[in-house]
């Protein structure tokens, strides 16, 4: 991990360190381009048609002639409104959803139930969303483990003390395994860990405890909680790393 990486992944820390107690977490997986245009949107709309009665529109949403768009504010419309019937909704909608409206109507779902909290708790909702969800109070993350040599695959035996190794980690952090593949040069692995977790600390201990059998991974390694990588995407990285290293080793010998 780089200065630059390190100085970001100490503001996320402290940010999460600082959250209160009454925050939700987006369970699903929702691309964050859509999320983004979701809150979007939802700003816009809001400034347009404050005080609109989205209930009076509920039976647009269920009919098939009923443009995507259309839908989208309605759905926006319902979610912002301190009401139960609202939440029935588009609780209701959601089960017959399609692609395109999913992750829409799970945003606008959760929106409304934070509302519905805040209103009845008489306190505010904070919400946390990421493009690989989590679940409880939880946030998944997809992590990279590179391997020394990138043209071979890890031997059964280093997958298995990876695999063993990391769910080992998870434990004292209460965070959970979910999955792990192993492929040429790299293996990759979802897990769950509490939004206050060190999570640096628990993937590089994985990587200190496995290299003293062999010292078959590299230090460095890939975390994100943005979206599953392809196998494109991580060589990319991985050769951006490398050159990015050998740029700083030119410099230090030029001073």
């Amino acid at each position: 991990m780089r200065m630059e990486d390190e100085n970001i992944y100490n503001d996320i820390q402290k940010i999460f360190e600082d959250l209160p107690g009454n925050f939700n977490i987006l369970e699903e997986q929702i691309d964050l381009e859509v999320q983004m245009k979701y809150f979007e949107r939802s700003k816009k709309l809001r400034e347009e048609n404050e005080g609109t009665d989205y209930l009076e529109s509920r039976e647009e949403l269920f009919l098939p002639d009923t443009g995507i768009n259309r839908k989208k504010d309605i759905l926006i419309g319902l979610a912002g409104m301190d009401d139960v019937k609202a939440y029935r909704i588009i609780e209701k909608f959601l089960k017959q959803a399609g692609e395109e409206l999913r992750g829409w109507t799970v945003l606008a779902l959760q929106e409304n139930r934070m509302l519905l909290q805040t209103s009845l708790l008489e306190e505010q909702q904070f919400f946390i969303s990421t493009g690989l969800g989590g679940k409880d109070r939880k946030l998944r993350y997809y992590v990279v483990f590179i391997g020394r040599d990138l043209d071979k695959l890890l031997t059964p035996t280093q997958q298995k003390l990876v695999k063993n190794e990391l769910i080992f980690r998870l434990k004292p952090e209460e965070g959970e395994f979910e999955s792990i593949d192993f492929f040429e040069g790299f293996c990759t692995s979802l897990v769950l860990l509490p939004v206050t977790a060190d999570i640096k600390q628990v993937f590089s201990s994985v990587v200190e405890e496995c290299n003293q059998y062999g010292d078959f991974l590299e230090e460095d390694m890939i975390i994100t909680n943005v979206k599953v990588l392809s196998r494109n995407e991580i060589l990319e990285i991985i050769n951006k790393q490398d050159n990015s290293d050998f740029q700083d080793e030119d410099e230090l010998e030029e001073e």
